[in-house]
């Protein structure tokens, strides 16, 4: 394995597994610090081919290829969880992966990924392993009330969850998922919503920006707001639970965690995501170093930068057909459009944010 010693250079090379707008944006970022980036997809077209002429396209476990992307690259990092465990082993032992596996190991699996929170001390919803229809009607028992049944892996946006308001629900919803392993979760009846975006370096250095408030439509992200309705008691504590995380995993790069704010001001941990996240778009306008910046900061081995923000800021995801009112919505604020071709009903593609003078 190449051990990375110094920080990567200007005009180093970074591998970015994941050709979507997250990974569009972390090669701009990149591009502003001098750095070159490489995007390694499964599929052609992609966003982020847009942006940089350094591209790959192989499935995710072609060895020739993972080995020719390391063989270019000071260092790699990722897009998106759903990545094949036993790639990330191979890279791991040619070029340094930042975050690494075991960030990923972690969060791809949500039983396990709340297991570890909660190991940690922190707060979290009620949680059981499903993998059976009579285990699915047990562990309901031990809810006080509804539950949200989930795949362990590949879902977002709602994908593979399905709400359970009694056991035989529970076993219904079991079937539905077609058998695949599971958890059941207990209903957390919060006030609102809330993440905490930030960043560890490699030296174990860490910075988060301001929380912000986030509202979900059809479980996809809606609006992210900062500064929001925690207090600002809350928002150190959310900090706190971050870098918490981050250190328990020594964590390399930017990581977002969704929080529950429970009706008491209690902080219920929801997820764990371990890659830049969209709750911190507005980072881009309202900071002086944006989230995408201070991921490829951390992989690159960098100084992290300053999350303070400048702006108060609205943060709207654009959501399938809204964006063929472009137009007008490029008149509204900082207008980002992701260059997806075809805009399905619930795809993200793109997002404006308005910004006001910081109140505080």
């Amino acid at each position: 394995m190449k051990i990375l010693e110094k920080p990567v250079p200007p005009g180093g090379t970074i591998g970015i597994i994941g050709g979507g707008q997250l990974g569009r944006m972390m090669v701009l970022a990149a591009s502003r610090l001098g750095l070159k980036a490489l995007i390694f997809s499964d599929v052609a077209d992609v966003p982020a081919f847009q942006v940089t002429p350094l591209q790959l396209v192989a499935p995710y476990d072609d060895r020739a290829t993972l080995s020719a992307l390391a063989n270019v690259c000071h260092a790699v990092t990722f897009e998106f969880e759903n990545i094949p465990a036993d790639t990330m082993d191979f890279l791991a032992a040619l070029v340094p992966v930042r975050p690494g596996a075991k960030a990923l190991a972690t969060t791809q699996d949500r039983l396990t990924e709340k297991s570890f929170v909660a190991s940690l001390g922190l707060r979290t919803a009620p949680f059981f392993e499903v993998s059976s229809l009579e285990q699915a009607r047990e562990v309901f028992g031990k809810l006080n009330g509804e539950g949200i049944l989930k795949t362990r892996r590949f879902g977002y946006d709602g994908k593979g969850q399905m709400r359970a308001i009694s056991g035989d629900d529970a076993a219904l919803a079991f079937q539905a998922l077609k058998g695949a392993p599971c958890i059941l979760e207990g209903f957390v009846d919060f006030a609102f919503e809330a993440s905490v975006v930030a960043a560890r370096g490699a030296d174990g250095s860490f910075a988060a920006y301001d929380p912000p408030e986030n509202v979900h439509e059809h479980h996809i992200l809606r609006r992210s707001t900062v500064p929001g309705r925690l207090t600002p008691h809350q928002a150190e504590e959310a900090k706190a639970i971050a870098s918490k995380i981050a250190d328990a995993l020594d964590y390399v790069g930017v990581l977002a965690v969704e929080l529950f704010v429970g009706k008491d001001g209690a902080l219920i941990v929801n997820e764990i995501a371990p890659r830049v996240h969209n709750t911190g778009h507005w980072t881009i306008e309202a900071c002086a170093c944006s989230q995408f910046e201070q991921h490829i900061r951390a992989v690159a081995g960098w100084p992290l930068g300053d999350p303070a923000r400048h702006a108060d800021a609205v943060m709207e995801n654009i959501i399938g057909d809204e964006v063929r009112a472009w137009e007008s919505l490029a008149c509204s604020g900082a207008l980002h459009l992701y260059g997806k071709k075809e805009a399905k009903p619930g795809r993200k593609m793109g997002h404006v944010t308005r910004l006001q003078p910081r109140n505080r």
